[in-house]
């Protein structure tokens, strides 16, 4: 038995919702670095106003990684952490911490298991929520990821504070919530692919008998989670990043960031960004499934410590 051992009295709602919170923080710390790669990628190329002329300045992940270090040093590579930590304590302890509760209610009463559709509405409904509660966060994190790719090299904003404030003075609140409906389709393809699908291949492995719930099992069953949701997110991901990072008047909405997008890339386009993404979204998977199923039952043998 690789890992704590599956505990006899399930976890509560509370403690899936502080781990997961948790979970996702552990996640963000050991792979932001490839998330800010993937930001960089994803702008590389767009036009803005007003009009500069740029060159391609990153090339593969590695290159991205490396030119970012050389250029604007180590630390660039966290750059938005302290909102990126924000979001996460908000946004994956919703979408992940709920899944289970929302999962039953979706659930016919007498049901022998969970069907597809129920875990699909689930991961939608969770997700959806969690963005609507945590988008400002995740335009800040946007923002400092991509603020070094700007052509006047001027730091848009000195500290994680001072990005809320002058977003919403510049921009109004809504400014804030910019890139919120790309950002819900994003994540309802997202907890689909990353929960329903985690859901499935660890049901799929213990009743097969082919693994045991441990940390091989999570592992396997996160980074099939990991690919699958990158391989239907990407489009809507590299839209809701040119849009959420935009400037006033860049974009009159979502379609026209779509359509500058197409005509500008073509097709490829909503694909840039793909292999960090991956390596992204494969490694957060990892840790985050990993890390929420042991702080689960860390929680667990805690509780029946005490009592």
């Amino acid at each position: 038995m690789v890992g704590l051992k599956p505990p006899e009295v399930p976890p509560t709602a509370a403690m899936k919702f502080v781990s997961a919170g948790m979970a996702g923080c552990i996640a963000d710390l050991c792979t932001f670095p490839l998330d800010t790669a993937k930001v960089r990628l994803q702008i590389q190329g767009e036009v803005r106003i007003p009009r500069s002329t740029g060159t391609v300045e990153y090339r593969g992940v590695l290159g991205t990684l490396s030119t970012m270090v050389r250029t604007e040093g180590p630390r660039s590579l966290y750059s938005g952490l302290a909102a990126g930590l924000q979001r996460q304590m908000s946004f994956a302890s919703i979408r992940i911490g709920l899944y289970d509760s929302v999962k039953q209610l979706y659930t016919p009463k007498g049901a022998e298991s969970t069907g597809l559709a129920a875990r699909v509405l689930a991961g939608c409904t969770t997700g959806a929520v969690a963005v609507t509660c945590a988008q400002p966060t995740d335009v800040v994190k946007v923002r400092f990821q991509a603020n070094g790719a700007q052509s006047d090299g001027v730091r848009r904003y000195s500290g994680t504070v001072d990005a809320y404030r002058t977003i919403a003075r510049e921009e109004g609140v809504r400014g804030l919530w910019r890139g919120t409906l790309p950002n819900i389709a994003r994540n309802a393809i997202i907890n689909c692919g990353e929960l329903v699908t985690y859901d499935l291949i660890k049901d799929a492995l213990l009743r097969a008998q082919l693994m045991t719930d441990n940390v091989p099992c999570h592992f396997v069953a996160a980074f099939g989670a990991g690919f699958c949701a990158t391989v239907v997110a990407s489009p809507v991901d590299v839209v809701k990043t040119r849009y959420m990072n935009a400037g006033p008047g860049q974009y009159r909405n979502v379609l026209s960031c779509l359509l500058a997008l197409l005509m500008q890339d073509g097709l490829a386009g909503f694909y840039k960004g793909f292999v960090p993404s991956f390596l992204r979204l494969g490694s957060w998977n990892v840790v985050m499934f990993v890390s929420y199923e042991q702080l689960q039952r860390v929680a667990v043998l805690a509780r029946l410590a005490q009592s």
